[in-house]
């Protein structure tokens, strides 16, 4: 019967594609994990920008865009993150599972 199964691209096949499968979702979540240290950056930058002291009304109004834009890019680095951790916690789980042939 297991040479059936192997044969038949059985459970050797379905361990070596796991196996390729988990490396391949581990690249993933780390390559979300740079991005979101990224994403860090230029929010670091960002703050830097907004100690700029212009106090014409011009100056407080690119200070406020400039919070606002640090404030969307702070969430989409937290979800970001979030799904990076998901991503690394499904490759550990697909590579710790034994996979059956059907």
């Amino acid at each position: 019967m297991s040479g059936i199964l192997m044969a038949a691209g059985g459970t050797d096949l379905d361990s070596q594609q796991c196996i390729s499968r988990d490396g391949e979702i581990q690249k993933l979540g780390w390559r979300m994990s740079v991005c979101a240290d990224q994403a860090d950056a230029v929010l670091a930058k960002l703050a830097q920008l907004q100690l700029e002291q212009w106090e014409s009304p011009a100056g407080r109004a690119y200070r406020t865009t400039l919070a606002l834009q640090a404030a969307s890019l702070r969430r989409g680095r937290d979800g970001l993150r979030e799904a990076a951790a998901a991503t690394l916690r499904h490759a550990r789980n697909v590579g710790s599972k034994p996979q059956s042939g059907f």
